[in-house]
């Protein structure tokens, strides 16, 4: 008889875990298998997932004896449970660790009315709905409660994040405008919903109280422990590229800790994990490594299994009755017009367009996350279920979401220029700059040019309340060529290494600059490895820049400065690629060339030596010399920039008179030269921009402006030696002047046409200034006009 039950127990113990490891292992085939076929279909991964879940569950393959009997254990449900709680707990950090709080803070009240807007007409209809579908979900002897009202009200409401994050991946619209303002609506209505719900459990019992009152003080330690932990940790590997897994492990450790115990007092633990991730340090190689091996295991087994077990436990078996299709129709209907209706109405008030309200409408009607837990075991305490209300109201969730999946996918292709690249250039943005986040992609190839690139991200800032994204790519040469007369084991450490060990001792040099000037400026740069060919390098920039939506592109130049002033050339890779990225990019190009190595107090020492720098932006006519203009504008707004515009005119057409006007920048008194004229001469575009750039940062004292009478490329020359000792950077437009005689006579010993004439002539060796030289290409509207002036 012992021997029996120690069969049973032990029977029951290993079936649920294999008959668990199946069926994840199954989801993550088949969902894979439909993934394939809807991609040529347009129709995003998490609804493959859940169909495949679908196909495997009580309304596929389960139907079978066998199949059923393997799977349905009789204690799988706890195992099944806890393997959720445990994703949950993952994936809610690392949206914790990636959520964009910049532009929730820039765009608060907005995302607000959006994520409300819905969320309280689906509460509005949810409670009408409660009393009529009450019966038929609650048990026979149950009275009609609060809790039950509430649950609905939530269910009907609410929004699931992780799914509007995952669609936004693989739609590709989550870093577009409307894209980023569904997101955030998605986070606000889901934390929402989850605090109202711990609220409702923690005013249950009065126990409850003192035990959420003991839980909040308990997560504040934690949350400083998760502080203090990862700068210890960030100083104690400052020769590893990443954390060791045992590091790794002490942290979620922590954090699942935590989890248990919130979840222990019968309080929901999504919030605090979320939390814990928002507040975790961005900076360092402690959250780069949480970034790292999160993001791969997240996207590709958690949140797949996750959503495929949502369909897993849909069974159809129950809609034979019509009273039950009429629950779960009533209450698809009432979340998706809730969802619609509110929030087309917020977004009329808003003045957003009705078919960007529509789109946004559809994306916030996805659910299946923490509905879940409203209506399974986190609500038992609350609300005396019957047998198929679990079922039905499962169901409802699986439905809407499959539902809005699609439509969201046909509202993409039927309006793609909502999710277009637009934001190509700063030629527009001439007027508030620092109202409008720049999104900024800068490139590296070694630890070479992190200062001057890293000083061009601090200076196109401006002030301190400007809004940037920088992200940077660190592009490395994939050599083709390896010996294969050897075996694997006779192989150089160099040779075997995988793409994460593409870089070297590059990587920690980059890092480390990377974690400086986080320290020092505040700004996070988002770190990206570009592992591709020489031929393929531009291509991995380009998508990036175009997924990424940014405005500007910035590249280092393939030559340096030695200690005696020359300069020589790097790597001819380096040249090739930032070629083929100024003929091919979609946005505006800037190619940064490092000079004055030999001053101490250069513009790549502009974040760490608190000393005014001097800026000149050279102005020909043209419209890359248009967007250089545009991007001194933010430049100006750096409190540690002094920016003078210089144009340079025919002598013979100009009409100048020189003045000489004091002007006030931040703390110091300095004198701006400025010479004023009828702009009266060349292009009308050209001074039409002029004249607006000059009445809001000329006339202001924000900027100083001269104006310079040449006649050919010799006085052009002669003018820019005269200036060369004068600024720590020059601004200059790569070409698009045309035929201008300033400048004709300066290609005739160009050496890099990638610089344009006048950028070339900077930073060759002949013309010795000791200023950086910051060339910009305005973005091409059509690839034919990107051939090199």
């Amino acid at each position: 008889m012992e021997a029996t039950h120690k069969f049973v127990c032990q029977d029951d113990l290993v079936n649920p875990l294999s008959s668990m490891g199946m069926q994840v292992a199954c989801i993550l085939v088949i969902s894979h298998f439909f993934h394939i076929l809807l991609k040529a279909l347009g129709q995003p991964g998490p609804i493959a997932q859940i169909l495949a879940g679908l196909v495997l569950g009580p309304s596929g393959l389960s139907n079978i004896s066998e199949i059923k009997e393997f799977f349905f254990q009789a204690s799988a449900a706890e195992y099944y449970e806890m393997f959720g709680f445990f994703c949950r707990i993952l994936f809610m950090f690392l949206f914790g660790l990636e959520i964009d709080i910049a532009y929730i803070r820039h765009n608060l009240r907005i995302v607000c009315i959006v994520a409300y807007g819905g969320a309280s007409v689906g509460g509005i209809f949810g409670l009408v709905a409660s009393f009529f579908i009450s019966k038929h979900l609650m048990a026979e002897n149950a009275k009609l409660n609060a809790s039950f009202v509430f649950c609905i009200m939530l269910l009907v409401a609410y929004t699931s994040s992780p799914v509007v994050n995952r669609l936004g991946a693989e739609l590709r619209f989550s870093t577009s405008d409307i894209g980023r303002l569904a997101a955030s609506a998605a986070m606000v209505v889901e934390l929402t919903c989850l605090l109202v719900f711990n609220l409702i459990i923690a005013f249950s019992k009065v126990t409850n109280i003192r035990d959420g009152f003991l839980i909040l003080l308990g997560m504040v330690p934690i949350l400083f422990g998760f502080k203090y932990l990862a700068v210890w940790l960030n100083k104690r590997t400052n020769k590893q590229k990443y954390l060791r897994n045992p590091e790794v492990f002490l942290i979620l450790s922590i954090l699942i800790a935590g989890s248990m115990i919130i979840e222990m007092r019968m309080f929901n633990s999504v919030i605090a994990c979320f939390v814990a991730g928002m507040v975790f340090p961005k900076e360092g190689k402690t959250a780069r490594t949480l970034l790292h091996k999160l993001t791969y295991s997240v996207h590709n087994f958690v949140l797949p299994v996750y959503f495929g077990y949502i369909g897993f436990q849909f069974d159809a078996s129950h809609l034979k009755s019509w009273r039950n299709v009429l629950i779960v129709f009533i209450l698809v209907l009432l979340s998706l017009s809730s969802k619609i209706g509110g929030t087309l109405a917020v977004c009329h008030y808003l003045k957003i367009p009705p078919n960007e309200g529509l789109f946004l409408g559809f994306v916030l009607s996805l659910k299946g996350h923490a509905d879940i837990l409203f209506v399974g075991s986190a609500s038992k305490a609350l609300v005396t279920w019957n047998p198929t209300a679990y079922n039905l109201l499962l169901m409802t969730i699986v439905i809407n979401t499959v539902i809005s999946g699609p439509v969201v996918a046909l509202l993409m292709k039927r309006e793609e220029r909502l999710f277009t690249h637009t934001h190509t250039s700063l030629g527009f943005e001439l007027e508030k700059p620092d109202q409008s986040e720049l999104r900024l992609l800068a490139c590296v190839y070694g630890p070479r040019h992190m200062s001057a690139i890293l000083s061009v991200i601090a200076s196109m800032r401006g002030s301190q309340t400007a809004s940037i994204m920088p992200y940077m790519a660190h592009l490395i040469e994939l050599n083709r060529k390896r010996r294969t007369n050897v075996s694997y084991h006779e192989l150089e450490a160099d040779e075997m290494s995988d793409e994460e060990e593409y870089g070297g001792n590059d990587v920690l040099e980059i890092h480390a600059a990377v974690d400086a000037f986080t320290a020092e400026t505040r700004i996070l740069i988002n770190l990206n490895k570009a592992v591709s060919t020489v031929s393929n390098l531009h291509e991995d920039v380009c998508s990036a820049a175009e997924d990424l939506r940014a405005t500007i592109i910035l590249l280092p130049f393939h030559k340096h400065q030695r200690i005696d002033g020359k300069m020589e050339s790097g790597k001819e890779a380096v040249r090739t690629t930032n070629q083929k990225i100024l003929r091919h990019a979609p946005s505006s190009v800037g190619i940064i060339v490092e000079k004055g190595l030999a001053g101490a107090l250069g513009f790549s020492q502009l974040f760490t030596v608190d000393v005014v720098q001097h800026v000149a932006t050279l102005f020909f006519g043209g419209p890359d010399d248009r967007e250089a203009i545009a991007w001194s504008t933010r430049i100006a707004n750096h409190p540690r920039v002094n920016l003078t515009v210089i144009r340079f005119l025919p002598a013979e057409s100009s009409n100048t008179r020189n003045m000489k006007v004091e002007n006030e920048l931040g703390n110091n008194d300095i004198e701006v030269f400025m010479a004023l004229s009828s702009l009266e001469t060349g292009n009308d575009i050209d001074n039409a921009f002029l004249n607006d750039f000059y009445n809001g940062y000329v006339a202001s004292g924000k900027v100083g402006y001269v104006e310079k009478q040449v006649n050919n490329g010799a006085e052009t020359v002669a003018a820019l030696r005269d200036i060369g000792d004068l600024y720590s950077l020059f601004i200059v437009g790569k070409g698009g002047r045309g035929h201008s005689p300033l400048t004709t006579e300066l290609s005739d010993w160009e050496e890099c046409p990638e610089l344009g004439t006048v950028g070339d002539l900077l930073a060759s060796s002949d013309l010795n200034i000791n200023g950086s030289i910051l060339v910009v290409q305005q973005h091409r509207n059509s690839k034919k006009n990107l051939i090199d002036d």
